[in-house]
């Protein structure tokens, strides 16, 4: 194969990943391929399902004896909820197996070494930084267990999520609350702070598009959230979590549990990412993120206010962000501004988006990408 096939057949494999919804497993997407042509493409679909070799091997059949197995993700070498794909890949006769990038789980080390042993021809690092994003969110809660976070917020020209009273319906147009329900359908979870409960009510579920509601995650240390709101009322069959700290009062705790919350104690108090910050009575957001993390949420979408916004940018703990550009500006410094963090005094410490795509929708614009500290 040139390098020209590589890619052709390794993008191919890309574009059928990002299909499925895997979590909290990655994203893989596998092409057999014999001579110029393909024979079967295949995807992870969800996990618990076929992995993506698997199912691309079926779809071939007999014809991938002899063939060239592209796969964006090296292949399992371990007993999970299905077997390794290793096995099924040197009882399908291939002759080669291409790889992007190596998995990050040290799980499934060796499945290179084992398909060599056995006379298989093995490269990797095809679409190497292609393949390497494609699974950002599972090499983040393997390698730290906890979710990749993305912070998503719509905002004025002069970087202002509402007015000094707290409107904030709507900023952006039609569009562009579309494609945020569209993120949100695309995550596990989705977080917010008390305050963003009490002044706007939100449901958090998945409206104008299709898709599941994510899990509601809620940043409330004296249990403050209303019993009444919304989102413990809009039928959606998603859970809520309201992580709160131990000086919340008990008496409240009781009407929230009846509304369908479940209520998680956060013990730890002053990690180290979060300890300049902490006191005895607030809730740890890496503390949040670990136990969201423990519960197999891979995926985070951040909703919350500025507050919630600043916490994890001067902890360091977020990925990435996506964020909504109005064509409007306020001319208020009183107005609320999307991450009031830490003091930034040279561009060189700003935050920046790397690799970022721009998306017009309507009047307004979108702005996603990886979220790194230092200006270029």
């Amino acid at each position: 194969m040139t390098e020209r096939d590589d890619t052709r057949f390794m993008t191919l494999a890309l574009r059928a990943a990002r299909r499925g919804r895997t979590s909290p497993n990655p994203h893989v997407g596998a092409v057999v391929v014999k001579g110029s042509e393909v024979l079967a493409v295949g995807w992870h679909r969800r996990a618990g399902l076929p992995h993506a070799e698997v199912e691309a091997l079926r779809k071939a059949g007999d014809a991938a004896r002899g063939a060239t197995v592209y796969v964006t993700l090296e292949p399992c070498n371990h007993y999970g909820r299905t077997p390794p794909c290793t096995d099924a890949l040197l009882a399908a006769g291939v002759a080669e197996v291409v790889v992007g990038h190596l998995d990050p789980n040290p799980k499934v080390r060796g499945s290179l070494r084992k398909l060599r042993a056995a006379g298989v021809r093995v490269r990797a690092g095809v679409c190497e930084a292609e393949c390497r994003a494609l699974i950002a969110d599972f090499e983040k809660l393997v390698t730290t267990g906890m979710p990749y976070v993305t912070l998503k917020a719509a905002v004025t020209l002069d970087g202002k999520m509402a007015t000094r009273t707290g409107d904030s319906k709507w900023i952006t147009g039609e569009r562009a609350r579309r494609r945020a329900h569209q993120l949100r359908a695309q995550h596990d979870a989705i977080l917010v702070g008390a305050g963003t409960v009490r002044a706007d009510d939100p449901e958090l579920t998945v409206r104008h598009v299709r898709g599941p509601d994510p899990i509601r995650v809620v940043l409330d240390t004296r249990l403050e959230t209303p019993p009444g709101a919304r989102m413990l009322t809009s039928g959606s069959k998603a859970p809520t979590w309201i992580f709160h700290s131990g000086a919340a009062p008990a008496e409240r705790a009781g009407p929230l549990r009846a509304a369908g919350a479940e209520l998680i104690e956060v013990r730890d108090a002053t990690t180290t990412a979060t300890a300049a910050a902490a006191r005895a009575d607030q809730v740890s957001i890496e503390a949040v993120l670990r136990a969201l993390g423990e519960r197999g949420v891979m995926r985070l979408l951040v909703e919350g206010g500025p507050t919630v916004h600043g916490t994890l940018l001067d902890a360091g703990l977020a990925d990435a962000a996506a964020i909504f550009v109005a064509p409007r500006f306020l001319a208020d410094e009183a107005a609320r501004s999307f991450a009031p963090a830490g003091p930034t005094l040279t561009i060189e410490e700003s935050w920046s988006l790397v690799d970022a795509q721009v998306r017009r929708l309507g009047p307004d614009v979108l702005f996603e990408g990886r979220l790194r500290k230092g200006g270029g």
